[in-house]
């Protein structure tokens, strides 16, 4: 493979709920406020699978810088259209209280699709996920980069949990929203392969079979995208605050880089098999950046917050050319302080101990979730 330097250009995608600012429960996107949205941000805006979302994408940006500005312009937006239906985005995976079952599906085809192709599993689908995007033009690099960068989808992803809720109870997980997804196929890590071309020829035994239509419906943790000249992370649980996005998305661009750099020394990340990468992705799953993760090399278990330092280490020369070395400084704050899965609880059992109300605490969760999004607008 040729070793010229990718573009590592990056693009955000974001999925967001709606909810009364009243009830604070689940709420659909008035057909108005969707194309009100629409007319601004053109084709950076559109409806998800179910109609109390929305989805956003920024453009093909250099760096976090840009995307910083393109992602407030998106989510000021949403906010302000919503604002006008007394609706309220929130950037969490997981509604705290809200039921699945009242949710309809939006009336597109693809949509439609979907919901008969996959039947039970695909309505139980009340979740919302941080997509992103980086530029690598050379195919087969998208494969290379995606075979090592495996190892590293449970340290992204023990940062961005923000789905601890489910249905009104504490599920005890810090993602539950991987939960909810595994259950879809085509999910999970993404296998180990040697090619573009071995890709694209066990996709198109798929599309032959008439099973999918094309690789869009491929849904691992990475994927190579069917749209772009990219690899695709989809691991992350969405957001409450801009910020902590922008960190993700610096980590990943870093990361993509970092393992690049390696190549053009002749050097490249040990490929461990995926049954010990998903150790690590479910205690990331579960324990969010409380327990830790094991360092395969060592072959023990290792503080978040150590991990951090190190990958910090790791791409710190990555950082400081894309100069994202402020915005993912915020990672090793999260590995000691929590992601959104640990203010939620927070949040929950101070109004608990205030009032011992579980539904009012439910909605006080709501609340800090909608106060979260505006924070960085």
């Amino acid at each position: 493979m040729a070793l010229t330097e990718p573009a590592f250009s990056i693009g955000i995608e974001e999925e967001y709920l709606l909810v009364d600012r009243d009830s604070l429960a689940l709420a659909e996107a008035p057909k108005t406020m969707m194309e009100a949205c629409s007319a601004e941000l053109q084709d950076q805006v559109s409806p998800e699978f179910l109609n109390c979302q929305i989805e956003i994408g920024t453009k093909v940006c250099r760096d976090v810088h840009e995307a910083r500005e393109d992602l407030k312009r998106l989510r000021s937006c949403v906010s302000r259209e919503a604002a006008k239906f007394n609706l309220a985005p929130i950037a969490a995976s997981c509604h705290p209280f809200s039921d699945w079952r009242e949710q309809k599906h939006t009336d597109k085809d693809r949509y439609n699709a979907l919901s008969s192709d996959l039947a039970g599993v695909v309505q139980r689908m009340l979740i919302c996920g941080m997509h992103v995007h980086v530029g690598i033009e050379n195919p087969d690099r998208r494969i290379d980069l995606m075979n090592q960068m495996s190892y590293f989808l449970p340290h992204l992803l023990a940062l961005s949990c923000s789905s601890p809720f489910w249905q009104g109870h504490d599920t005890g997980l810090d993602s539950y929203r991987l939960t909810i997804f595994d259950n879809l196929p085509r999910t999970g890590l993404p296998p180990r392969m040697d090619s573009f071309g071995e890709f694209e020829r066990s996709v198109q035994v798929l599309i032959d079979i008439g099973v999918i239509e094309d690789s869009s419906k491929i849904w691992w943790d990475l994927r190579p995208s069917s749209k772009f000249p990219t690899i695709e992370s989809r691991i992350c649980d969405v957001q409450p605050r801009l910020e902590d996005t922008l960190c993700l998305a610096a980590l990943t661009q870093a990361c993509a880089r970092m393992l690049w750099r390696l190549a053009t020394r002749n050097q490249r990340w040990r490929i461990y098999d995926s049954f010990l990468i998903s150790e690590n992705r479910w205690r990331a799953q579960r324990y969010g950046v409380r327990e830790g993760l094991i360092d395969l090399g060592l072959g023990e278990v290792v503080p978040m917050a150590t991990l951090m330092d190190e990958l910090m280490e790791l791409t710190g020369e990555d950082l400081a050319y894309f100069n994202s070395l402020d915005e993912v400084a915020r990672a090793p704050k999260i590995a000691q302080n929590g992601t959104s899965a640990d203010r939620q609880r927070r949040v929950y059992t101070e109004k608990m101990d205030a009032e011992d109300d579980k539904d009012a605490a439910l909605r006080a969760v709501v609340q800090h979730l909608i106060d979260e999004f505006h924070v960085d607008l």
